[in-house]
């Protein structure tokens, strides 16, 4: 086994012993891609920014059935260093005027910032004031005075719950009057909004993305501490303005604002490991230009084409992308294979944490993700994947509908012993697939913000047969939070699924039975729940239902199920 060095001390120049480390990842990737044999890269404790994206190739790949892995020294041992692998800059050089902390910050452009290493918000408002009516370009206030915003074309416009699982974000390009005010929205978001969000139901029917749920960054909103706003009217002059909270001083208080948008991406890479490593401090800043964010389902997103009307009931329709986007990772993995991810932690991300597509053999194990805008893992058109051991909590801080863990187009994979708590949607999400496996899971305090949604989803085709199909089995789901939720929900033509051994509490609804496009050869068995899913006093012809019960008493369920709740959630020591 060869190993390399990294630390914050080193140089580039010399050998990387661990004597003489080098300074950087990315020459010790240069070192790995010429050595023989299996190959680890030891970095040393501290933050290692980065000032463009680690990219591994196919050169970057283990060679002849060995490994090439980058790790934190000590992995493993109590002695392990703590690493960080940041895409931020570092704030300097405040000056504080009527309490307000700014800082000159060039051209840097950013949707996030963390003080002191928390995450702290934009600052916004809740809705727009006075009366307001949507035109075909924005809105148009006819009682409002002068709106006072100091930089309009740095406001961004929120749109939570267009349709109950849908938030979508738009800019503004220019507000004009003083009482009526017209506001004018950036082009072409605000068209596609308004031809995209279209629906029918129970004889309502909604237009467009209607009234802003809440706005954000102006100066004028900064009120609240823990607050900022980034005033890029000045091109190339950026403002950071920062409201502190109580005990932060400007020159004793780290502020980092990410810059990168990605921190690693491999294509082509195979047989690599990463341990013990944290990633942290990345954007993502297309939400805030032209094109917007307009969020569909999941982590998917519309960016203009043909738009279908879907019909879901009598009278009930709604208008959906026939193509979407995906909300990317900010460590993405493609086309790879025998890729293990162990005991990393993905933090303080404006996007998803970790990505994967088209690869194969992919292992992600025992890492935490935490404060991420978007979702912790998504795994689009691969085979044999296993996501086993995870804690994934606080994501989706930006983009609502982003489920925790997210699986689609897979073969062989395997969701076991994570726990997913604390997210805005759905907890763990799997389309369509082949041989799926949801297994003993723990959901906790899903669906937070938006609805539709459940701890655990399924939906879409799982397979040809029962040999190949979907098991969800063992998984523990408590407090699936909004109103119209269901706590385990198969959906919008399942099929080849069973669904044994789970537990369900406290959830708006525990399953539900009668979905469109009907589910077929899904079997519901040996459940328990504490109330009856709906449409199982009579089933549907594609569903088999046995062999559940229902508890009327929350204690009873527990001393009942106590043996399957014990094995759900991950296999770590719970902190």
């Amino acid at each position: 086994m060869v190993e390399f060095y990294v630390a914050l001390t080193g140089d580039d120049a010399w050998p990387g012993t661990a004597e003489r480390p080098f300074a950087t990842i990315t020459r010790a990737r240069e070192a790995a891609r010429a050595a023989d044999g299996d190959v680890v890269v030891n970095l040393r404790a501290g933050t290692h920014s980065l000032t463009a994206p680690f990219k591994l190739t196919g050169a970057d790949s283990g060679r002849h059935g060995h490994r090439i892995v980058y790790q934190a020294y000590g992995y493993g041992l109590e002695s392990q260093e703590e690493v960080v692998i940041s895409g931020g800059r570092e704030v300097t050089g405040w000056r504080v005027d009527d309490g307000v902390w700014l800082a000159e910050v060039g051209d840097l452009d950013t949707r996030q910032l963390h003080v002191a290493g928390r995450r702290v918000e934009r600052a916004g408002i809740d809705g727009l004031p006075g009366s307001a009516t949507a035109t075909a370009t924005g809105y148009l206030l006819g009682s409002a005075g002068p709106l006072g915003w100091h930089s309009p074309a740095d406001v961004e416009f929120v749109y939570r719950g267009v349709y109950p699982w849908t938030e979508a974000r738009c800019a503004v390009a220019t507000v004009t009057g003083d009482g009526p005010v017209t506001i004018t929205m950036v082009q072409p978001a605000f068209g596609w909004a308004v031809d995209l969000y279209n629906s029918a139901y129970e004889g309502q029917t909604t237009n467009g993305p209607g009234l802003p749920s809440r706005v954000e960054n102006d100066a004028s909103f900064l009120t609240e501490p823990g607050t900022f706003v980034l005033d890029r009217s000045r091109p190339g002059k950026h403002v950071l303005r920062y409201l502190p909270r109580e005990g932060e001083h400007p020159e004793q208080t780290r502020v980092v604002a990410p810059v990168l948008e990605t921190l690693l991406h491999a294509e082509g890479t195979c047989d690599v490991s990463f341990r013990g490593l944290v990633f942290a401090d990345a954007t993502w800043l297309r939400p805030g230009r032209e094109r917007g964010f307009l969020h569909y389902h999941g982590n998917d997103f519309y960016e203009g084409g043909p738009i279908d009307q879907v019909a879901f009931d009598e009278g009930a329709w709604v208008m959906v992308p026939a193509e979407s986007s995906t909300i990317p990772a900010c460590v993405q993995f493609d086309d790879s294979a025998r890729v293990e991810i162990e005991g990393c932690r993905f933090t303080r991300m404006g996007a998803t944490g970790a990505g994967f597509s088209r690869g194969s053999n992919l292992t992600v194990r025992g890492c935490d993700f935490d404060t991420l805008s978007a979702s912790a893992i998504t795994v689009t058109d691969a085979t044999a994947v296993l996501i086993e051991d995870n804690r994934v909590h606080h994501i989706g801080l930006e983009y609502s509908g982003s489920p925790g863990i997210a699986i689609t187009d897979t073969r062989s994979c395997t969701v076991a012993h994570n726990e997913v708590t604390d997210v805005p949607h759905c907890g763990i999400v799997a389309g369509p697939g082949e041989r799926t496996r949801i297994l003993h899971n723990l959901t906790a305090r899903t669906m937070g913000v938006l609805a539709d949604g459940g701890g655990v989803y399924l939906s879409g085709p799982q397979g040809s047969s029962s040999d190949n199909g979907a098991v969800i089995r063992g998984n523990l789901i408590t407090d699936t939070r909004t109103p119209y939720n269901f706590g385990l929900y198969t959906d919008y033509g399942a099929t080849w699924v069973t669904v044994e051994e789970n537990i369900v509490l406290r959830a708006d609804s525990t399953s539900v039975l009668t979905v469109s496009p009907p589910l077929e050869n899904v079997v519901y068995q040996n459940n328990f729940w504490d109330a009856d899913p709906i449409g199982a006093a009579d089933p549907p012809p594609g569903v088999t239902y046995q062999g559940n019960t229902t508890f009327t008493d929350e204690d009873e369920l527990e001393a009942a199920t106590a043996t399957l709740q014990a094995r759900a959630g991950v296999l770590r020591p719970r902190r």
